[in-house]
C-alpha cells in the first residue's frame, strides 16, 4: 500500500518520542486557613500567663477590626490594607504586625509572612503567647516551603539526590528551630504560696 508523502511524515511524526511530561506542582497539604488556624493555637488558652497587651489608639483598633470583619468575610484583599494603614499608624506594633503576617499567609505571600512574624518578634516582649505566634508563623511558613519543594525528577544524578537530600534537612533544622524558638516563648508560671 502506498501512502502519499505527506501521510507518511505525519505517521513518522506520530512515531517520534515525545517529551516526558513534567509532573505536577507538589501540593501544600494544608490550606492557608489552617496554617492560621495552627498560629491561633499556638498561642494556647492560659489566661494565668503573662500577655502585654498595650494601649491602643482608638483609629488602630478600628482599623484591626475592621481587618477582622474582612477575614470572616474571606476577604483577605481588604483585611490586608486595613492592617497596612494600622501599620501606617503604629509601624512598630507587635499584634499589628502578627495580625498582617497571618493575612499574608492567606494571600499566599508566605516570604511576607515570614518577614513580619520575625519583625513582629523583634518589636515584642519576646515572651508570652504572642511571642508564640510569631514563631509558630515562621514555622508554618517553613513547613510550606518544605512540603511545595519540588521533588526529584525521574532521572537524577547522585548530585541531585544528595542536593534534595541537603535542601530537605536544611528546611527539616529550620523548622526545628521555630518549634525551638516558639517553645521558649513560654514563661513558667510562678505559683504564690
Amino acid at each position: 500500500m502506498k501512502f502519499p508523502f505527506p501521510l507518511f511524515l505525519l505517521a513518522l511524526a506520530g512515531c517520534a518520542s515525545s517529551p516526558m511530561p513534567e509532573a505536577p506542582a507538589p501540593q501544600d497539604p494544608m490550606t492557608p486557613a489552617q496554617r492560621v488556624a495552627a498560629i491561633h493555637a499556638a498561642a494556647g488558652d492560659d489566661d494565668r500567663e503573662l500577655a502585654v497587651q498595650p494601649l491602643r489608639d482608638p483609629q488602630v483598633e478600628d482599623l484591626r477590626e475592621r481587618a477582622q470583619q474582612a477575614r470572616v468575610a474571606g476577604d483577605a484583599a481588604a483585611a490586608g490594607d486595613a492592617l497596612n494603614q494600622a501599620l501606617l499608624l503604629v509601624p512598630e506594633d507587635p499584634a499589628v504586625l502578627q495580625e498582617r503576617a497571618e493575612v499574608a499567609i492567606l494571600q499566599g505571600d508566605y516570604a511576607r509572612a515570614d518577614t513580619l512574624a520575625q519583625r513582629a518578634f523583634q518589636r515584642g516582649s519576646q515572651v508570652g503567647p504572642l511571642c508564640r505566634m510569631h514563631w509558630e508563623t515562621v514555622r508554618q511558613v517553613r513547613q510550606h516551603a518544605l512540603a511545595v519543594q519540588a521533588p526529584l525528577p525521574a532521572r537524577h544524578t547522585p548530585e541531585d539526590a544528595a542536593q534534595h537530600a541537603a535542601r530537605a534537612a536544611t528546611m527539616q533544622a529550620a523548622i526545628a528551630d521555630a518549634e525551638s524558638r516558639r517553645d521558649a516563648c513560654t514563661v513558667p508560671v510562678i505559683e504564690r504560696m
